[in-house]
């Protein structure tokens, strides 16, 4: 998700860190909810239900996940403190930042998917159980754009969420979010499925790639809920709690959660490649307003009307032309474009798709062999090099176009070791290394193999790269033992 602090007093703010101001962020939402909305109260003793079973089935697997992060030296001497203790003496000193969050265990043997942002450049992972057993965590993946993370802890025989269908749930289901808001354990809530296949961000010049597809629920969620579960009354993982609608920052009447079918897929593909495996239909598209509809004289007023359709891309090769509105994918309803990026993330490079359009007065139906983003059908993966800590992922033609480069690298996936402690966070582009042009991941992996191999006593690499915020870094990387 796009993240932006904003001083507005209406927005949308990530609900993992009660401590570290860095990890919320913050996005116009008065397109999607009216300032004027109020909360009242739901008496849920009136409606005879009994939420017992389902809270007492998902709290022992929901954590509390307190992040550590030591702040980097920014290399700034007092000059009067040098002058009277020394010079090297007068450096300021900055505390470490913590931050709190939740996260939910999905396998035994220690697997836990919680929000990207909030574990975002954490130093150290603090996992602690409804047991009140605690464990150091470390990362396996990140995916950005669902705002997901998949961490791991040593143990066994751990409790586990049983897994549901987001797409069966219906408008006005009730639904329990279980969660660490203000740090307090194994806190469950209750509320109703408001909305489905909500997008909230302000930046409606985000990326296409990017998917916001929420589920909108009045359970009530604070700061250090992200990353909880949201279950169904039998007690099956829907959702995970990632962002609230708030005026003051806390709980107003909205909440947000990634549905259970969009986490599914991206926990899978981190734990099998490293990586997120995402299809593209290669179009652009609009959302059908009464405008539009006007406009291009459209005979249906839901679906995605296709803007652009890019060339040597897996929608061109099916026939779909500009004009033309999807209404369905695999019998599915597209009703906006995070319905469509809902359904499009949960295949993978190479599967085939049958799309529902109509063109004219007419619906025809399509198959489509989705392609990843360098326009092939194979599934990526990837390199990770062990001492260095950190793992590297080819940049998207997207990514390129937003960064207004020809090339570069992303840095995913940043543990312990030689890159950290160099002061490279998460995100990061290497441009190149050494004075060398990185336009893939090959040619770190080259790089890194002449350097090790060297018989020289100074291995290092001096590496060139851009932060997605546009901020341009220097930084030396050594490689010796």
């Amino acid at each position: 998700m796009a993240m932006s602090i904003l001083l507005m007093c209406t927005s949308i703010i990530a609900c993992g860190s009660i401590c570290n101001s860095n990890d919320a962020y913050a996005v116009d939402a008065k397109h999607e909810v009216s300032q004027e909305a109020s909360y009242t109260p739901t008496s849920y003793r009136s409606t005879g239900l009994d939420f017992t079973n389902a809270a007492e089935s998902t709290v022992n697997a929901v954590v509390s996940i307190r992040t550590t992060t030591v702040a980097r030296s920014n290399g700034y001497q007092d000059p009067i403190f040098e002058f009277f203790f020394g010079p090297g003496q007068g450096q300021r000193e900055q505390r470490p930042q913590s931050g709190l969050g939740s996260g939910v265990i999905i396998s035994k043997d220690g697997y836990i998917v919680t929000n990207n942002h909030v574990i975002k450049g954490a130093d150290k992972l603090e996992v602690t159980l409804n047991d009140n057993r605690s464990f150091n965590g470390t990362i396996v993946g990140t995916d950005p754009t669902t705002d997901l993370a998949l961490i791991k802890i040593e143990a066994t025989d751990l409790p586990t969420v049983k897994f549901g269908n987001s797409d069966d749930l219906r408008i006005g289901e009730w639904v329990l979010a279980v969660g660490n808001p203000f740090g307090l354990t194994s806190t469950v809530t209750a509320g109703i499925v408001s909305a489905k296949a909500r997008r909230i961000s302000g930046n409606m010049n985000r990326s296409q790639l990017d998917i916001e597809s929420f589920i909108q629920t009045d359970a009530a969620v604070n700061p250090g809920n992200s990353g909880g579960a949201l279950v169904n009354t039998a007690g099956e993982l829907v959702g995970i709690n990632t962002a609230i609608f708030s005026q003051t920052g806390n709980y107003a009447g909205y909440s947000f959660a990634i549905p259970v079918s969009i986490v599914s897929k991206v926990i899978t593909d981190l734990r099998q490649y490293g990586t997120v495996q995402r299809a593209v239909m290669g179009i652009s598209f609009q959302e059908i307003t009464s405008e539009l509809a006007k406009e291009k004289k459209l005979d249906v007023h839901e679906g995605v009307y296709v803007a652009e359709v890019r060339d040597r891309s897996a929608a061109l090769e099916a026939g779909v032309e500009v004009g033309d509105v999807i209404t369905a994918i695999n019998g599915k309803k597209i009703t906006n474009g995070a319905s469509l990026q809902e359904q499009i993330g949960r295949y993978n490079p190479g599967d085939k798709i049958n799309v529902t359009i109509r063109r004219g007065a007419k619906d025809i139906n399509v198959e489509i062999t989705l392609k990843n983003s360098q326009g092939g059908t194979e599934m990526t993966s990837v390199s990770n090099f062990t001492s260095m800590g950190a793992a590297f992922k080819d940049l998207t033609d997207a990514q390129k176009r937003e960064l207004n480069i020809r090339s570069g690298v992303e840095v995913v996936g940043l543990k312990t070791g030689k890159f950290k402690d160099a002061g490279i966070r998460e995100g990061f582009v290497i441009l190149d290394i050494n004075n060398k042009t990185i336009s893939s991941v090959s040619d770190i992996e080259k790089i890194f193999d002449s350097i090790t191999r060297s018989s020289s006593d100074r291995k290092v690499m001096f590496i060139t790269g851009i932060y997605p915020n546009g901020k341009l870094m220097y930084y030396a990387v050594d490689l010796s033992e």
